[in-house]
Order: structure tokens, then C-alpha cells, then sequence
């Protein structure tokens, strides 16, 4: 089964369990995969969390009931997950830009958000250059931070930790230390297995480095493994996230691999990030 085939999956017990207390474990399982990993496809594919994908829907179907019954708020709002109807009132109009009582009235329009359907891009207008490298496992060394994939706090808090570490000298430094292979600044990004919670994840600012690692770094050893390494082209941040949703969107559906959950890697290098003609580029195991 494809990702594309496996998160379709997800989305469809998703809907069907849409008023039940639904864990991300549960949902998890549903498409064979971690907690962690689902999660950070799902938000490359989709641009949301799931938690937020389900308030939106969650919200939509209220929305409707307004439009269509004389149910009380107060049930919709217990109906739908929230322990009042303050609560509810908040994230209606948060969502709506109206509160239930005015959508009642029909006095402005709604927002909508429908069921999701992903599926692959046939368009294959813009080619992907990658590479197939085996490597012995190498050490990084650098600052690291966990974060709870769960709300997309990963997605609201690394670029926060890039300019906190940029400023700092963090990206010279690195640079000046990096002696191994793969030369530039990396974001290291896997699953924190030391913690029982497994939404959570470990994210790295690092270099690859032979040695000691000097005071104040944290070293990490990346295990042997088979890589595909695509060719990044383009300014930060857009060109980096276009690649993501393109190799999961285009490159795995098409292709025998399958990414195997281990550490995936950003490569940066020292140049200006806004400079059109910039080259990094993403380097995910798989099996």
C-alpha cells in the first residue's frame, strides 16, 4: 500500500469516527505507520495537522446542523467535542467568522472544509533530480529540540529555533566544524523514541563532523543506510516545502521505495537562503 493509499485510509476512519474521542494512535494504525511519521507526511501533503484537519470538519457539520435543524447550541456543542458552549461559540466563529446564532440566521456566508481527497500528480511538468547513495553511518554533532507534533507545535516552533540559533553564530560555527561527507548545515528531523509519547520528535541543527564533539554540542550517530538524496533548487523556505509535498505526492507513489521512519535530513548550505539559484537538498532512508 502506497502513503497516498495509506493516508486516504486514515481519512476515510477518520470521517466515519468523526464524533468519537479519536486518538492519533488510532488513526496512526489505521495507515500502518507511527505516530510521528503519519503526522509529518500528513501535514507535508496537506498543509494542516490532523487535530486541525478535524476541527475544521468537525466544525463544517455543526455549521450544517445550524443551517438545517433547530438543534441548541449548547448540544452541538457537546455533540462535536467541547466542554461548553463558550468554548464552541469561540472556535465556530474563529472558523466561520460568525457565531452559531447569526449562521442561524443565515446573515453571512460560511467556511467549508470537505472531506479530503489526495490523490497523486500526473502533471510531471517539473522533473525531480535525485540520486541513490549507500552510507556507512556517520556522527552529527549540534543543539537539539523536541517538540509535539500533536498541534503542529514542529511546524510553529523550528523556524523560531533557526533564528534563535542563527543569531547566536550557531550556522557559522557548524560550518566551520563540518569534516565529514555531507558538507553544509543540516535539520536532522526523526522520532523521539526515549519518550512514551510518540507524537513527539526530536529536531536538529547540526554538521556532519568526525571527532569529539566540542563543549556545549550534542553528538548523534545516523545509522548505515540506503539514501535517496533529491536536488533542491530555489529559495527558502518555499523551495524546500514544494520538494517535500513533491516527493510524497509524485516521487513515492511512483517509485518501489518506501521511507523507513529513521532520521530524514535538510541540507543547507552558507549561502544567501533567499538566492533564487540557491541548491540544497533532502535526503530521506528507505527501504
Amino acid at each position: 500500500m502506497s502513503w497516498i493509499e495509506s493516508i486516504q485510509k486514515a481519512i476515510y476512519f477518520i470521517e466515519q469516527h468523526l464524533l468519537d474521542d479519536l486518538t492519533l494512535e488510532q488513526i496512526a494504525q489505521e495507515a500502518n505507520s507511527s505516530v510521528f511519521h503519519f503526522q509529518r507526511v500528513f501535514y507535508i501533503l496537506t498543509d494542516m495537522s490532523i487535530t486541525e484537519y478535524i476541527r475544521r470538519r468537525r466544525l463544517t457539520l455543526a455549521a450544517q446542523e445550524i443551517m438545517n435543524t433547530d438543534i441548541k447550541v449548547i448540544d452541538l456543542a457537546y455533540k462535536y467535542g467541547y466542554d461548553s458552549p463558550e468554548a464552541f461559540t469561540k472556535a465556530f466563529r474563529k472558523q466561520h467568522n460568525v457565531t452559531p446564532s447569526e449562521a442561524r440566521k443565515m446573515q453571512k456566508p460560511l467556511q467549508s472544509y470537505n472531506r479530503l481527497v489526495i490523490q497523486v500528480s500526473l502533471k510531471g511538468a517539473e522533473p525531480m533530480k535525485y540520486k541513490i547513495v549507500e552510507k556507512e553511518k556517520f556522527q552529527v554533532v549540534g543543539v537539539k529540540r523536541t517538540y509535539n507534533c500533536k498541534n503542529g507545535e514542529n511546524t510553529r516552533e523550528i523556524p523560531l529555533f533557526w533564528d534563535e540559533m542563527n543569531k547566536k553564530g550557531m550556522d557559522e560555527t557548524l560550518i566551520k566544524l563540518n569534516n565529514g561527507d555531507i558538507k553544509g548545515i543540516l535539520g536532522v528531523c526523526l522520532s523521539d523514541k526515549h519518550h512514551k509519547e510518540n507524537s513527539l520528535m526530536d529536531y536538529w541543527i547540526a554538521t556532519d563532523y568526525v571527532g569529539t564533539a566540542p563543549e556545549n554540542l550534542f553528538t548523534m550517530e545516523i545509522p548505515a543506510a540506503k539514501w535517496v538524496v533529491f536536488e533542491v533548487h530555489g529559495p527558502m523556505p518555499d523551495a524546500m516545502q514544494n520538494t517535500w509535498k513533491q516527493i510524497y505526492s509524485e516521487w513515492f507513489p511512483s517509485n518501489p521505495y518506501k521511507p523507513t521512519g529513521a532520521a530524514e535530513l535538510e541540507v543547507y548550505t552558507e549561502k544567501d537562503p533567499h538566492d533564487p539559484n540557491l541548491y540544497s537538498e533532502i535526503w530521506i532512508p528507505i527501504q
